[in-house]
This record gives structure tokens, C-alpha cells and sequence, in this order.
């Protein structure tokens, strides 16, 4: 073994006994609890040239020594691939998700689930719609002059949209509807979509050209309206379990989790299902996340991305457990949805 390659290997178990013990790690300890092969001499030399390129730090007066970001984000790239999880955690994550019987109810549970999994808080954005495709529109007649419209999309997103038409309409005329919005819209884009039923009251006889119309209208509405704005959060007591890992910094932590917008920002990186991204620490442009440690990847399928998700805990953190639950969580999420 080459000096680095001993100076990672130390580097990896200041890491391993950190994030389970919260104390900071002195060479002797590190001589006792792990099997590195060389005397605490060389131990100490290489925490002091570890302190020196940046990778460990001593906190106050401590003897000990605790990991950077930066010697976090060796150690994490380090990590050739993420280990999967065993097949009892797994099956148990299957079964769980399966039993969902919307997309809402799916999200609720990924987000309990990751949050329960990792013990930080877990973050899911909700499908993003112009991604999605439409699988069909129902029009029901409520009363002779008042529509029910239910866009089901591909993703299992259901929207309902009401329409008063301000004259009556048969029965007759609300399937020639039906049929005619279905033609345009399914299998298309949401964007798509749009598009066609915009030209459709151009299209329709003269005698549905105002209901066609007044339809139309909402249905746009309904078809550009971008619910990836929505995200799903659980867990947020997680974080206060460990108050000491946001010196000063756990309120504007948990204020970023509520605006939403900061953690849509960094779930908006995580563009392929199979790839794992980790933002550690300074890593992160809110300076209110500077704290944390965001491990992030989309799901869905490689070419039909729904959203993102992920988890935000202290730069303390289990990567391999944190990295290997958050890829298992977002594969089953991806084929509940896109098999649906």
C-alpha cells in the first residue's frame, strides 16, 4: 500500500468513527479500533499531513481530529459504486411502496420510508408535468349545463377541472366531445397537448364550437399548470436529533426546508435515475444549507424522468447507508410509476 492509499484508509476510518460516534478521533483510537498495520507514529504523521491538505480539521482544543466537506467529498468519491442494500431491505422497501394506491399516496410513503431509512429528512418533488404524457381525459355531465373534466396522465397524476357551459348539452354531444378531445390529446406531451386543444374549437362543428371553447380554455389551464413547484417532505424532527452538527444554523436550515424553492434547486441537478449525486456541505449555493449534506437522484426511467429526490442531513452523515437507501427508494419509486 502506497503512502496515499495508507493516508485514505486513515482518512476513511476518522470518517467511519465520526459519523457513528459524534466525538472527534485521535490516533490511538484509530491504532485500537481499526486494523491499519502501521504504529500510531505513522498514524499521527499522516492525520498531520491529512490536517495540512485540508482533509481533517481539530475543533477548539479537542486532541482529536474530524473530517472537512472536503475530506468528505474524497471519501465519497472514493466509493467506487454504492452498495446495495440487503435483500430483506429490499423486499420490505417493495412491499411497502406497493401497496400505495396513488401517485400522492406513493410520495407520502417514499418520503416516510427514506426519512425512516436514513433517520434524516427526505424530499421528493412531486412528477414534473411536462414530462408527462396524457393517458386519457374523462368528461362526465354533472348537470345538463356543467362538465366534470379528469385528466389522467401517465405518471398517475389525476386532475379535476369543472366547466359551466351556460346552455345544456346532450348526451350525445358530451361523448362527440370526449372522443374528439381524446384523439388530440393522448400519448402526447402535456406541452403538446396544449397546443392541440388550443386549434380543436377551430376544428369542432359549428353547434359544440362554444362548448369545444369554453372546455379548451380550462383544459390549457389545467395542461401548463407546473405542479413541480410541489414537493413532499418528511422527517424534519430528524434533524434536531443532532442540534450540534448546525453550530447556529438549525433554524435557517429548517426555514430553507419550508420554502421549498432551495431544495428544488438542488433536486433540479439530479437528472438521471441511476446516478446518485452528493452536495456536501460549502458545495451547496444557499448559503442556509452550508451545513447540510444533500444526496440527490432523479427517478423514473432514463427516458422518462419524473422528479427528483432525496435526503438533507448534516455533512455528518452514513453516505454509503444514505447513498445506497436513496437509489433503492428511487429505483421501486420509478417502476411503480412508469409501469402504472
Amino acid at each position: 500500500m502506497n503512502t496515499d492509499e495508507r493516508r485514505f484508509e486513515v482518512l476513511r476510518a476518522i470518517v467511519a468513527d465520526y459519523v457513528s460516534n459524534q466525538e472527534p478521533v485521535g490516533s490511538k483510537a484509530l491504532v485500537e479500533r481499526h486494523n491499519l498495520g502501521v504504529s500510531s507514529a505513522t498514524v499521527r504523521n499522516d492525520m498531520a499531513a491529512l490536517e495540512e491538505d485540508g482533509y481533517i480539521t481539530q475543533p477548539h482544543t479537542s486532541a482529536g481530529r474530524v473530517p472537512t466537506d472536503k475530506g468528505y467529498r474524497l471519501f465519497v468519491d472514493r466509493l467506487s459504486e454504492v452498495k446495495p442494500l440487503s435483500s430483506p431491505e429490499r423486499r420490505a422497501i417493495r412491499s411497502f411502496l406497493e401497496g400505495a394506491y396513488d401517485l400522492d399516496d406513493v410520495l407520502r410513503r417514499s418520503v416516510r420510508l427514506l426519512a425512516q431509512l436514513t433517520r434524516q429528512v427526505a424530499v421528493v418533488q412531486y412528477p414534473t408535468l411536462s414530462r408527462s404524457t396524457v393517458r386519457h381525459l374523462e368528461v362526465l355531465a354533472i348537470t345538463p349545463a356543467r362538465l366534470m373534466l379528469v385528466l389522467i396522465t401517465d405518471t398517475g397524476r389525476v386532475d379535476q377541472r369543472s366547466v359551466d357551459l351556460g346552455d345544456v348539452i346532450t348526451e350525445e354531444n358530451v361523448a362527440r366531445m370526449r372522443a374528439m378531445l381524446n384523439s388530440a390529446m393522448v400519448g402526447k406531451r402535456l406541452s403538446d397537448a396544449s397546443a392541440e386543444v388550443a386549434e380543436l374549437p377551430d376544428r369542432a362543428p359549428a353547434e359544440l364550437r362554444d362548448v369545444v371553447l369554453r372546455v379548451s380554455t380550462v383544459l390549457i389551464e389545467s395542461l401548463v399548470e407546473h405542479p413541480e413547484e410541489r414537493l413532499v417532505l418528511g422527517g424534519t424532527a430528524n434533524l434536531t436529533r443532532n442540534v450540534a452538527d448546525f453550530p447556529g444554523s438549525l433554524r435557517q436550515v429548517l426555514e430553507a426546508l419550508e420554502e421549498q424553492v432551495v431544495v428544488l434547486k438542488l433536486l433540479a441537478a439530479s437528472r438521471d435515475p441511476g446516478t446518485v449525486l452528493v452536495h456536501i456541505g460549502e458545495e451547496n449555493e444557499a448559503a442556509e444549507m452550508r451545513s447540510t449534506s444533500v444526496v440527490s437522484i432523479g427517478y423514473g426511467s432514463r427516458d422518462n424522468l419524473l422528479g427528483g429526490m432525496g435526503v438533507v442531513g448534516p455533512t455528518r452523515m452514513d453516505y454509503p447507508g444514505t447513498m445506497a437507501a436513496v437509489l433503492a427508494v428511487a429505483s421501486y419509486v420509478g417502476d411503480i410509476l412508469t409501469a402504472r
